[in-house]
């Protein structure tokens, strides 16, 4: 049996196994699903998170008043959305790359990497929407519809500048 070819034209090592197939594709996912369901916790309300963030913001930008603080808080905690869900989104659309990678090898370059991209979007959505659903059964917490979007658009971000920046990276003869 031959071995599958990767991108760019290489074959896979010999030694590559479903298992360490599944843990390189999946992996990266599986830890940011976990991150995220910590984040999601009473731990990281923020009632928790205001003290220790406002130390560290102190440390380097200098005092603010506790009413500024409460607007640098909110701003801080909405940039961890945007880029923590943009990460995810980046995690899926890795896994979904590589398990589409043999089963659409027959289909365009442009197709394969537009139903990854879809999935990724999808996945992260339906992330962030349980996440929120999750949130608005805590007394500390809230769910908001708005988080979902800042959340779906923090992945379509990073998905985009994945795919922008990979078509300017590409070498011309491709």
């Amino acid at each position: 049996m031959s071995r599958p070819v990767l991108l760019g034209g290489r074959q896979a090592p010999a030694t590559t196994t479903f298992l360490s197939w599944l843990l390189r594709t999946w992996l990266p996912v599986m830890i940011m699903l976990v991150a995220i369901a910590t984040e999601s916790t009473h731990t990281f309300s923020s009632d928790h998170t205001s003290g220790w963030l406002q130390a560290v913001y102190q440390a380097i930008a200098g005092r603010v008043s506790a009413e500024r603080w409460l607007t640098i808080h909110h701003h801080i905690r909405k940039t961890g959305h945007f880029t923590g869900y943009g990460l995810l989104g980046l995690a899926w659309l890795r896994a979904w790359l590589l398990f589409w990678l043999i089963p659409m090898k027959h289909r365009s370059e442009g197709v394969w990497r537009g139903y990854a991209m879809g999935m990724a979007l999808a996945c992260t959505t339906l992330v962030a929407s349980l996440d929120e659903l999750h949130q608005s059964f805590m007394a500390d917490r809230t769910g908001l519809v708005s988080d979902v979007w800042l959340d779906t658009s923090g992945a379509a971000c990073l998905i985009l500048l994945s795919f922008l920046l990979g078509k300017l990276l590409r070498p011309a003869s491709e």
